[in-house]
């Protein structure tokens, strides 16, 4: 059964996040429908993942931002998180948050790198979860991070 990855992104993003998670989809090589919903900020992103999940039918969500560095935008990310929360509650859907913050790198080479990284491991993780809810229980536990190095296991 074929199925359906909705995509939710923002014109405010530096750089093309959906066009990263589509050659993660691509990679994959798993039979996956996407339907894209690009808007202008992160706070429009929790309804458009709704409409993806409840319009489009979509199985799963990427919520796809890039928050600024000041402290306007921290506050608008949290309230964007906090809606994403809310939606994944009320549909009974995963909406996995792929938020690059423009103030983690030290420079634009870095900053692309991390929002290469992070969305490119968040897609995988998306599709991961399409197959089951066991799919990624082999790395609990194992520091796994998405866009910079991987913390890896204390034990």
């Amino acid at each position: 059964m074929t199925k359906k990855i909705g995509i939710a992104d923002t014109m405010f993003a530096a750089v093309d996040m959906t066009k990263i998670a589509k050659q993660a989809i691509e990679d994959s090589e798993e039979n996956i429908v996407i339907e894209r919903y690009t808007v202008p900020g992160i706070k429009d992103l929790p309804v458009a993942c709704k409409k993806l999940i409840e319009e489009h039918s979509c199985d799963i969500c990427l919520a796809l931002g890039m928050p600024g560095p000041e402290k306007i935008d921290k506050q608008c990310a949290h309230e964007a998180s906090t809606g994403i929360i809310q939606t994944q509650l009320l549909t009974n859907t995963h909406i996995l948050e792929v938020f690059i913050h423009m103030d983690e790198a030290k420079n634009n080479t870095e900053l692309k790198e991390i929002t290469k990284n992070r969305t490119y491991k968040h897609t995988m993780n998306a599709l991961q979860l399409l197959k089951s809810k066991n799919a990624l229980e082999k790395y609990a536990g194992t520091g796994r991070r998405q866009g910079h190095k991987d913390f890896g296991s204390i034990e």
